[in-house]
């Protein structure tokens, strides 16, 4: 093993540019990654120094973080059970059935990806709070309340139920209609075509949406603070609450932890059960893509279903639009741009930071994600697992848990980074790399190595060919990283709220503040804010990646 090991390095430090990137990278994601989430672990145990497990005593004792813990289980199960359900109706309809609408649908189903997470909570008090258009205006209710457990399950699912779409979308277009037509042919009932040809095919890709949801269930941050109340603890805003309402930084720690387990728990099976247990189906191009084990009569009503999601959706969003431009929702209706000039106003300095830090940490987190894609997939090397591991580990543990360890690894010598940019910018490149990462070694693979083996015999060396050879070729994952890193650094708040300050500050925050302090016109025109610069950077990152791609090519070619 040392003898390999020895052989392998050696082989590397043939190239020293590489070799110093790859030390870089190997640090930057101990110090940036492992060193927080140690730091929040070592934390738990200790009070005032002393080390001990009262904290975690506590968790046994108090009914407060005990219910915390079941309700964030319970919401993370029933909203991964009704997001698989609703992305799987939305998934087949809108890749095997022959439907009209399709790309409409498709972009509306998709849109609460691309917005701030918490959109939807503010969207439920338009509709359904005690001011509601719904509860008050057309219904009359005076004592009914959307807090609690309901109102936190209905914005969970209306968030992340698109990413579970998004999940089984592929592994649903994937399935060659010709298995289904074959057990349809031997004599069949559509209804066990489904059940025992299609959706055995389909299970790892329901499972793995499953579990995505769960994950991101628990970790939600957003959406619990707005709706859960005070009734119904959770334990991601818990944990901000100890630490901001108690300064009680190791009870913050110890529940950061517990919340921790369960997300970690569903990341590894996953990652590494599920993912070894695919269903593989390729028989060639299949003939059609449309399925025939749906009757009309049930294509039609699957339709209507996500025609109707499809219009939650877009309710959702005009009431955020309407809310905006209303003087005082629930009393006045009149229309008004005050809350937009409040935002360019009174608030320009939150946009402004909002926008540098996104710029700085999008193309940072894209060239990082290729990079160590790179290193992962053409280069061996000691701890090569380790490091793929490490990389994307930031994406299983919730933001909560982010922000706390970097609260505790960067707020005391010798690096002391809270209050800054800096560890705003750090924060988002290394929590939301993984996608980018795991995107550039899809596509990595499928490339044939010898392209740019020929490059370095004609001289080039590791870092000119991932410069000029590798990169151009894996445009479309470098363009998915960089959106995904645009749109999380405009739109996260897990752990950026504990990051800002009064020199940084985010407009997800500020969105938060605005709704506590029940100015939700002006929470509303913050979001408006944030989905339009959101929809043109995708835009623009679009046109630069495929003009550089085209560029690159003619180059080569």
């Amino acid at each position: 093993m040392f003898a390999k090991a020895r052989s392998e390095l050696r082989l590397l430090a043939r190239d020293p540019i590489l070799l110093a990137l790859l030390a870089v990278v190997a640090v930057s994601i101990v110090l940036f990654v492992v060193y927080p989430l140690v730091r929040v672990f070592l934390a738990s145990f200790q009070v005032d120094g002393n080390w001990t497990l009262e904290g975690y005593a506590a968790l046994a004792e108090r009914r407060l973080y005990r219910n915390a813990l079941i309700n964030s289980l319970s919401v993370g199960v029933l909203v991964g059970l009704l997001g698989v359900a609703i992305g799987f109706i939305a998934a087949l309809v809108l890749t095997r059935l022959d439907v009209p609408g399709k790309r409409l649908l498709h972009y509306i189903t998709i849109l609460p990806i691309v917005s701030p997470p918490f959109v939807s909570a503010v969207s439920i008090l338009f509709l359904f709070g005690f001011n509601g258009l719904v509860t008050k205006q057309l219904l009359g209710l005076q004592d009914f309340s959307i807090y609690g457990f309901r109102g936190v399950v209905l914005s969970q699912v209306f968030t992340f139920a698109p990413i579970a779409y998004l999940s089984m979308r592929g592994v649903l277009a994937s399935i060659s209609p010709t298995l289904e037509d074959a057990a349809l042919n031997i004599g069949a009932t559509r209804w066990q075509a489904f059940w025992k040809v299609s959706f055995p095919l389909a299970l790892p890709g329901i499972a793995s949406a499953f579990l995505v949801v769960f994950i991101e269930s628990m970790a939600d941050f957003g959406n619990p603070l707005v709706l859960a109340g005070a009734g119904f603890p959770m334990l991601a805003p818990q944990a901000y609450l100890e630490i901001t309402g108690s300064f009680n930084l190791s009870r913050g720690a110890t529940l950061a932890i517990v919340l921790l387990i369960p997300s970690l728990t569903a990341f590894a099976i996953q990652r590494y059960y599920l993912a070894k247990r695919q269903y593989i189906t390729v028989t060639g191009k299949p003939t059609a893509s449309t399925t025939k084990v749906v009757s009309e009569p049930v294509k039609w009503l699957l339709f209507g279903f996500v025609v109707l999601f499809a219009l939650f959706v877009t309710a959702f969003y005009a009431v955020i639009l309407v809310g905006a431009l209303t003087k005082v929702w629930g009393f006045n209706y009149t229309p008004t741009l005050q809350h937009f000039v409040y935002v360019f106003n009174v608030g320009f300095d939150t946009v402004k930071d909002t926008l540098i830090v996104a710029l700085i940490s999008t193309p940072v987190s894209g060239l990082f994600g290729m990079l160590v894609a790179f290193l992962v997939v053409r280069r061996v090397f000691p701890g090569r697992t380790a490091l793929e591991f490490g990389s994307i580990l930031s994406f299983a543990v919730p933001g909560t848990v982010v922000g706390i360890g970097y609260i505790l690894a960067f707020n005391a010598p010798p690096l002391v980074l809270t209050g800054t940019l800096t560890i705003l910018v750090l924060c988002f490149v290394f929590r939301y790399v993984p996608v980018g990462i795991q995107s550039g070694i899809a596509v990595l693979r499928q490339i044939d190595p010898s392209i740019e083996e020929a490059a370095q015999n004609l001289g080039a060396d590791g870092l000119t060919t991932f410069r000029k050879v590798t990169l151009p070729l894996i445009a479309p994952a470098f363009f998915s990283g960089l959106v995904y890193a645009f749109v999380r650094a405009m739109t996260a708040i897990s752990a950026a709220i504990f990051l800002v300050s009064a020199n940084w500050n985010l407009m997800t925050v500020q969105i938060l503040n605005q709704v506590g302090s029940g100015r939700l016109g002006v929470a509303a025109a913050y979001s408006v804010v944030v989905i339009v610069i959101v929809l043109i950077a995708i835009a623009v990152i679009s046109t630069l990646v495929s003009r550089w791609s085209r560029h690159t090519s003619m180059v080569r070619n």
